[in-house]
């Protein structure tokens, strides 16, 4: 009798171990099957699968994620087109502004505009010195930017070596019969000493002599620099007046070094000054000077400018219009359409169906508001004009972006939103502390819907300001979070569940409750009790 009860018995289990082995591989083809059965019910293609909290990496098959302890979710066809850009609804594109330009070809001879300045043509400078030793009796020019006429006195000199050359000369004219030569050699003497000709003509016409010689201007123009003054003994050769000619002047146009392959030495610019409204004077561009400024990245043309009239003077500011280079026709985008960011140049480009792309572009010469495209477009391709973030790389474009476009209605409960989630927004969830180490705190969280995340275990870098007291290992809390650097959340805010009281109703079903602890296989099944808050420990 025994014997039959335990064939029976072992009978008995060895049917309920075929049972549930039988139950699991069924259960594990049907989980298999379930995957792929909301893609074909909804006839969505999936391009790929990916982890949600690392969205860079790609999987070609469903299954769990390597970074963390969740499933992979896929990205279908109609939320995302590789390539495609960014979708911007029309509405939106109305109140953001965005305006949009075509890329056309056009020609290259449009004029271009510089900066500059008026300072002396240096070709006009006249200096003038001691031709000898002597002393400053009297000074006529007594300020520097005194303007001074050609042939005007400019100071009483006074020279000894030229008294005694005078002396000689005229000594040898009163004698009744000179030696042959003699009275040309005084006259070679005087010349010598530094006397011009018309002061020995003068010398020579009088027969007296001229104890005291007045410099004059040799020519007109602004006195810039003046060192003599009066009693001054001077030396041979010691500069004493400096005078600047204003028939000519120079306009010193600041190119930008980009620009600088369009210009040309002897081309013909236009003038005008701040200082005479709508007057323009005529220029000659005279040279590209060899030197690029290190602050602003710009060379100096030099411009000749005639100022007969002595309208301009050093000093003034000056706008330069030079007509550029003819090289034909090219294609051309307003400029303020290109984005330049430092390391490359990016226009967004309009397509199909209310879409951007951003395009990288090589661009070339700027001129009239447009800028010269060279690489990149097409004619006839639209860009956007205005509206537009002005931002360094295109995966920060791509976010930025993202955020023009409208808010999607709350996805329905089994249904994907396909709304991809700001990097800034804060996430609330609860769960239990299972792990506390200095740069990483690991939480058993229950699901968080604002990040369609199911419930799992994962790591979250501490708050900033520490812990407060009472978070510890096992402690059930609610706390909020946000994605920081390298893919890592960071916790901003935690606290510590309070147990509610005898009596009070469950939390509602829209609370995020915290995953219940594993049970040990020896201990039986806690039963369930509505008076515990849903996420105290059992």
């Amino acid at each position: 009798m025994n014997t039959r009860i335990a064939v029976l018995c072992a009978g008995t289990l060895l049917m309920a171990a075929a049972l549930g082995y039988g139950g699991y591989r069924l259960g594990q083809q049907s989980a298999v099957k379930q995957t792929s059965v909301p893609a074909a019910a909804s006839g969505r293609r999936i391009l790929y699968w990916q982890d949600p909290m690392v969205p860079g990496q790609r999987f070609d098959k469903p299954g769990k994620s390597p970074y963390m302890d969740m499933d992979l979710v896929p990205v279908y066809a109609d939320e995302q087109v590789a390539g495609s850009g960014v979708a911007i609804s029309p509405g939106v594109q109305q109140s953001l502004g965005v305006r949009l330009a075509e890329v056309r070809e056009a020609a290259v001879g449009a004029s271009a505009q510089w900066v500059g300045n008026v300072a002396y043509d240096e070709r006009d400078r006249v200096l003038v010195t001691a031709r000898s030793n002597g002393f400053i009796e009297r000074l006529h020019v007594r300020a520097a930017l005194e303007p001074v006429r050609k042939g005007q006195p400019l100071f009483d000199l006074y020279v000894p070596e030229w008294v005694a050359a005078q002396e000689d000369y005229l000594a040898i004219k009163r004698m009744a019969a000179p030696e042959p030569g003699l009275l040309d050699a005084a006259l070679q003497r005087m010349r010598l000493a530094g006397m011009t000709d018309d002061q020995v003509r003068q010398v020579a016409g009088s027969a007296r002599v001229l104890r005291r010689v007045t410099v004059t201007a040799p020519a007109a123009g602004i006195v810039t620099e003046l060192v003599a003054r009066d009693g001054m003994t001077v030396a041979t050769g010691a500069p004493l007046v400096t005078i600047n000619g204003l028939r000519r002047v120079w306009v010193n146009a600041e190119v930008p070094e980009t620009a600088a392959a369009s210009v040309r030495p002897g081309s013909a610019v236009q003038v005008t000054a701040p200082a005479y409204p709508g007057k323009t004077f005529a220029g000659r561009v005279e040279a590209l000077l060899p030197q690029v400024s290190a602050a602003t990245r710009t060379l100096v043309a030099r411009v000749t400018v005639a100022n007969e009239a002595g309208e301009l003077t050093p000093g003034m500011f000056a706008n330069v219009s030079a007509q550029a280079l003819q090289a034909g026709h090219m294609l051309v985008v307003p400029s303020e359409a290109v984005i330049r960011t430092g390391q490359r140049d990016v226009v967004i480009v309009a397509q199909e169906q209310g879409r951007f792309l951003p395009t990288e572009v090589l661009v070339g010469r700027e001129a009239n508001g447009e800028t010269e495209i060279r690489k990149g477009l097409s004619a006839g391709q639209r860009v956007v004009a205005s509206g537009q973030f002005l931002i360094d790389s295109e995966a920060s474009l791509r976010g930025a972006l993202r955020r023009m476009e409208p808010a999607s209605p709350p996805a329905k409960e089994g249904k994907p939103s396909g709304e991809r989630q700001s990097a800034e927004a804060t996430h609330r969830a609860s769960g239990r502390i299972d792990k506390v180490g200095p740069d990483e705190i690991t939480i058993s969280h229950g699901p968080v819907p604002s990040m369609k995340w199911p419930a799992m275990t994962m790591g979250f870098l501490p708050p900033a300001g520490g812990l407060p007291a009472g978070v510890a290992v096992g402690a059930n809390v609610d706390f909020t979070f946000r994605q920081g650097a390298g893919h890592r959340y960071e916790i901003t805010s935690i606290r510590v569940q309070t147990a509610a009281p005898a009596g009070t109703p469950p939390r509602p079903a829209s609370a995020t409750p915290a995953p219940a602890p594993l049970q040990t296989p020896t201990s039986p099944p806690a039963p369930h009790d509505h008076s515990a808050h849903p996420g105290a420990s059992r």
